[in-house]
């Protein structure tokens, strides 16, 4: 499994208790989709290797108690803190102007005059306001992520239509005086 053909679920931060145990800290807004995980892939040093999960049992609110299937103490001290993934194929299709973060990177952004903004070069999810960034004509260019905003996700032409405040653009787009 290529880590192209995944995404990031959470990391494994600790052990829990003796007999083998490990916390799984989820990285979701849907912690309850993944109550009945079969295996996980864990990242040990750049390769994903397939963990096969025997029991696991609700922590906090979004960390799993997990125990590993043929687990050793060497396999439980490998897989600590390192980075959780699961295929995209186990991920629900979604419809409508709901989309996931990764499925729309190279997906082009345009006001509602279908003027375009740019095409979405990555997601930052790491602030409290999610956005994208853009490339537009070699220019960097930041949209938050606000539902409101989004009117139309097409996915057959790979964009998606937002209703920007007006000047936002024009923030990115004057010339500074040293572009004069």
């Amino acid at each position: 499994m290529k880590k192209e053909d995944c995404y990031f679920l959470g990391k494994i931060t600790r052990r829990h208790g003796l007999q083998g145990n490990v916390f799984l800290k989820l990285d979701t807004d849907q912690p309850e989709m993944y109550s009945k995980l079969d295996s996980v892939f864990v990242d040990i040093n750049g390769m994903l290797v397939p963990f096969f999960v025997a029991k696991q049992s609700w922590g906090k609110a979004d960390t799993l108690i997990i125990s590993f299937k043929n687990s050793t103490e060497a396999l439980v001290d490998q897989s600590l803190g390192k980075d959780v993934y699961l295929p995209l194929s186990t991920l629900p299709n979604l419809t409508g102007n709901k989309f996931y973060y990764h499925e729309v990177i190279g997906y082009e952004i345009r006001e509602e005059d279908g003027k375009s903004c740019g095409t979405i070069v990555s997601v930052n999810d790491q602030t409290a306001q999610h956005y994208f960034m853009l490339d537009f004509a070699g220019k960097q260019i930041i949209i938050p992520i606000i539902k409101d905003w989004i009117l139309e996700l097409n996915r057959e032409e790979k964009f998606l239509k937002m209703a920007l405040p007006e000047g936002l653009m024009d923030v990115f787009l004057v010339p500074s005086k040293k572009d004069e």
